[in-house]
């Protein structure tokens, strides 16, 4: 891996940045309430929209068309084009998250209100956009999709899963492999039911429920592993991501700014990237998996995490 220059500083946190399913466009989510669009080959900012509270969760639907999720529950939709901003509908407390199921044509978010909610964003202003809501029963932050397939982590460590075919109730309730809070969740590529969860202790667990590869393929470790007390402890995940085309290589990043490469199949960390000054808040790999961008930013997360401005950092992978 290599490259790796300072692309952008920003005024507050770094919540989420997101690549754009076709371009290298990233959208970038904010504690100061914006959402930018970035272009990473010429280096330049090409659109700044204002929301009307901090953003907690961004994600795309096309070149065009973004999502975020605010705390102060809005969802909102985002033309890219026209430089406009739309709002969907709101959860009843902070929207912790929101993304867009390329299967379904739906808008998906979820929030401490402890719903999750699928919106049709194609319904005209003063129509209902929600098509359904579901009760999780208990705060929710974080989720991810792979085709009809919904992971929704729940209570911090409590995983339903859901068929986007078939809303009624999750089709598999359990508890995660880790015993403490999880911190992020995303999909497994090369498993249509896998995921992987990252905790505040750091520890990561994969998951492959119902599937064929379950028996072999489960498993925990832990980055950066320190004896603490006479226990293994580490820094809080924030991210992990896979890189498109099911290789089974993913990167973590955590809150003490290291950003390592994992292999899933093979079991095998690959390397680690120079430590950031801040927290590694976000991650997201292009569509082509050659570029890795990485946010470093503060979390608010711990009483003495290092401030430094946030920055968005590319690297070639």
């Amino acid at each position: 891996m290599s490259g790796g220059g300072a692309g952008l500083e920003l005024e507050d946190a770094i919540s989420k940045i997101k690549f754009s399913p076709e371009s290298n466009n990233l959208l970038i989510a904010s504690w100061d309430s914006y959402l930018r669009l970035y272009n990473v080959e010429t280096s330049s900012l090409i659109l700044k929209l204002y929301s009307r509270a901090p953003l907690l969760d961004c994600c795309f639907e096309n070149e065009s068309t973004s999502y975020t999720s605010d705390s102060n529950g809005f969802i909102q939709r985002c033309d890219l084009n026209a430089g406009t901003v739309d709002t969907i509908g709101r959860h009843d407390d902070i929207a912790t998250s929101v993304l867009f199921s390329f299967d379904k044509g739906e808008v998906i978010s979820t929030g401490l209100d402890e719903k999750i909610r699928f919106w049709d964003t194609r319904r005209q202003r003063g129509q209902s956009r929600v098509l359904s809501t579901d009760a999780a029963a208990a705060a929710v932050r974080c989720i991810t999709v792979n085709g009809n397939n919904l992971v929704v982590c729940v209570d911090d460590a409590s995983m339903h899963l859901y068929d986007l075919r078939s809303l009624d109730r999750p089709f598999q309730s359990c508890e995660s492999q880790v015993e403490v809070p999880i911190r992020c969740v995303t999909s497994v590529p090369f498993s249509t039911a896998g995921y992987a969860v990252g905790s505040v202790d750091g520890q990561v667990a994969l998951e492959f429920p119902n599937t064929a590869c379950s028996s072999e393929m489960k498993y925990t470790f832990r980055c950066h592993p320190k004896s603490m007390k006479g226990r293994l402890d580490g820094a809080c995940i924030n991210a992990i991501e896979f890189t498109p085309g099911g290789s089974g290589t993913f990167v973590t990043g955590d809150n003490e700014g290291y950003v390592i490469s994992w292999n899933a199949k093979s079991r095998r960390r690959l390397f680690e990237l120079p430590r950031y000054s801040n927290s590694v808040a976000s991650l997201a790999f292009n569509h082509t998996g050659e570029l890795l961008a990485v946010a470093s930013s503060h979390t608010y997360q711990e009483a003495k995490e290092k401030e430094e401005p946030p920055q968005v950092f590319i690297h070639k992978f």
